[in-house]
């Protein structure tokens, strides 16, 4: 028997999913998106051929997952229109929302349900992404691979056994793609400022940022022993390295991941009303 999936919302990461199914084998069949609009419907009706639907308690009608895929803001009324279909159907939750969490999704859902919380993260629009996975107690384990399976079409995944550790999760995966972002626009301006053409800077550092990356994945040893490695006793990177930790970039990188688990917490208690 296939298994039925519906994406409660039609945006950019319900896209990227979606397409990442279908790369790995599913059946567009075998998937349905809901927006309210059949507008926002056309981008993913046309590229990948899947069943869309503009009424979300029809489309988990007959659902064995269902992927709620829409903005924490609306996520109550979303769910609390849709629960008598879900509770008829019970299938497996997945959300993909930050925040909320998995003991308040299934109370707007009507209780007693299978919920998985995902936190993935935008490079899962490409492909590369990596998301934290939590389980409630009605998770089966048929269901964490369904779920495994789902996610791994974006990328690597991670499970986690207590709930509070997503907020872990999303200051070293789910916000982090933005640290990153932030190292590359450091370099290239520093680049500029040592003589490249701004273009030339920003191809380098992002392709060393990836090598690197790639040699991190694939390597036996760890990120400080790599660091050693491409450090020579009295040469350049050691330079490099020893202004970095004079000037505490480690603290820093644990203060702003204090800060980004923090304000997780805080919007979570928001979110739910709590």
């Amino acid at each position: 028997m296939t298994t039925q999936i519906t994406f409660i919302g039609a945006g950019n990461m319900a896209g990227a999913i979606i397409g990442g199914m279908i790369d790995s084998g599913m059946a567009p069949a075998s998937i349905t998106a809901t927006s309210p609009s059949d507008a926002a419907l056309e981008p993913v009706n046309e590229r990948f051929g899947i069943n869309t639907q503009t009424d979300n308690s029809t489309a988990v009608a007959n659902a064995d997952v269902v992927v709620l895929a829409v903005k924490p803001q609306i996520m109550r009324d979303v769910c609390e229109k849709m629960r008598d279909s879900i509770q008829h159907q019970r299938p497996l939750i997945i959300s993909i929302a930050a925040g909320l969490d998995a003991t308040t999704i299934d109370t707007w859902l009507g209780g007693g349900l299978a919920v998985v919380r995902c936190m993935p993260n935008t490079p899962s629009l490409v492909g590369c992404g990596a998301s934290g996975l939590y389980a409630n107690a009605a998770v089966s384990e048929q269901q964490r691979q369904t779920a495994t399976q789902l996610m791994e079409a974006v990328g690597l995944v991670e499970w986690v056994e207590e709930e509070r550790l997503l907020d872990a999760v999303t200051a070293v995966s789910g916000s982090a793609p933005a640290y990153f972002f932030l190292m590359f626009e450091a370099m290239e301006a520093a680049g500029v400022k040592l003589g490249l053409p701004a273009a030339t800077a920003r191809r380098l550092a992002i392709q060393t940022a990836l090598g690197a990356a790639r040699m991190a994945q694939q390597s036996e040893h760890d990120p400080a022993t790599l660091k050693k490695n491409v450090m020579s006793p009295g040469g350049t990177t050691e330079r490099a390295i020893e202004h970095m930790e004079n000037a505490q970039l480690r603290k820093t990188i644990q203060d702003a991941m204090d800060a980004c688990a923090h304000r997780a917490q805080e919007m979570g208690k928001e979110l739910a009303g709590k």
